[in-house]
């Protein structure tokens, strides 16, 4: 192995982007941005490194097995890399932005790093675009979420997008209700997990009814609410069904053309979520565009404005960027202008102006045209004119 070959070397999960990818990534977030801005949602940025006891705290604490580690030198304190963005804007909203009027809408955009990657999405470097809405449980506010990710996506040009809709801590509240616990409730969410109705059977016993029938239930969300409406379910459950069907009622109302699902029994992946969540799907995707849902924010450190064990509700979105940009049609290439060496010196500037991207020339070539061409430009300047390349002039 050579010593460049050695140096272009990166670690698994790591890649560098390239043009015209980098450029093209750069100008849909931008877009993305600009949407949620248009929701009223204003930019922050948090750093990709913070002590462990504030990045791992509260909610965090779920994600600290995705979590690379690391001694900072001048405090000797632990820290950590951010592995996701979402508990950070919490933490901003509970501490520095805590005195602000509440409901609170943040968007961000980074990148997140994890320590390792899945079959489907193996990069361990991520960048996440994003919303958090924080300071309401209203079911609308649920609704208007979901809205603006359907609205982004569709503005940067994806189509067919469903909504997969879950209930994470419906099993868990069912299960609690039924006193099933210990090995017998990690056996029965396992078989829940893997959509297996014969192990389902099996671990829930005498409650096999029910749990199967939250298996049935998954499917478009007309036919998911209706299967959920006819079962006994506890009160606090129950509370959680009614407010999804609210959910899906305002999105309904707001949206035109947008597929809706709902799995009652999905839990993977929403580790710190409490309520109505969801993933994003589009035909084409490897995996996930994205996913979202309720949680508590904060506190996560000393300082914040609430008392342990408190917190405010929150919802919001996460998009994949890497996925997203896997599934968008390519991206149409700038032209390209070729400026001589020797040209008058406003040409360039006039033409940069009019919106061309102009590469000057910084020594007289040969052929004009073969240069501007070796240079990956489409057109260039000839006789004080642009000719497109390939044209005679």
């Amino acid at each position: 192995m050579t010593d460049k070959s050695l140096t272009a070397l990166l670690p698994a999960g790591l890649q560098d982007v390239l043009p015209p990818e980098a450029a093209h990534e750069a100008r849909v977030i931008a877009a993305l941005l600009a949407v949620f801005e248009s929701y009223g949602y204003e930019r922050v940025r948090p750093p990709l490194v913070e002590f462990e006891e504030s990045l791992l705290g509260g909610a965090g604490t779920a994600m600290a097995p995705r979590t690379f580690r690391l001694m900072d030198p001048v405090s000797q304190r632990m820290m950590g890399v951010r592995a996701d963005l979402t508990l950070q804007i919490a933490r901003i909203a509970v501490t520095r932005l805590a005195g602000a009027a509440r409901p609170l809408r943040l968007s961000y955009a980074g990148d997140v790093l994890r320590v390792r990657g899945t079959q489907l999405v193996p990069e361990r470097e991520l960048t996440q675009v994003g919303v958090e809405l924080i300071g309401t449980a209203s079911p609308a506010a649920d609704a208007e979420v979901i809205a603006l990710a359907a609205d982004a996506l569709g503005r940067v040009g994806v189509s067919g997008l469903t909504v997969d809709l879950n209930l994470p801590r419906l099993v868990s509240a069912l299960m609690a209700s039924l006193a099933i616990k210990g090995p017998a409730a990690r056996t029965l969410r396992a078989a829940l997990d893997q959509k297996d109705a014969a192990r389902v059977a099996a671990a829930a016993g005498s409650e096999a009814r029910v749990f199967n029938a939250l298996l049935d239930a998954a499917g478009p969300a007309a036919a998911a609410l209706e299967a959920l409406g006819r079962l006994a379910l506890p009160k606090a459950v129950s509370a959680e069904v009614r407010h999804l069907a609210e959910v899906v009622a305002l999105v309904r109302a707001g949206t035109e053309n947008l597929d809706l699902t709902i799995d009652p029994v999905e839990n993977r992946g929403f580790e710190y979520h409490t309520g109505v969540s969801f993933s994003l799907f589009a035909p084409g995707a490897r995996g996930e565009l994205g996913r979202g849902g309720r949680y508590v924010a904060g506190p996560q450190v000393k300082g914040s404005r609430m008392s342990a064990g408190e917190g405010e509700p929150a919802t919001g979105f996460t998009l994949a960027m890497e996925t997203v940009l896997r599934i968008l049609p390519e991206a149409e290439a700038r032209r390209r202008l070729y400026v001589p060496f020797g040209a008058a010196s406003d040409v360039a500037r006039r033409h940069r102006e009019e919106g061309w991207a102009v590469l000057a020339g910084f020594e007289a070539a040969a052929d004009n045209r073969a240069e501007a061409r070796r240079l990956g430009c489409t057109h260039l300047v000839l006789d004080g004119a642009i000719v497109a390349l390939g044209e005679s002039g």
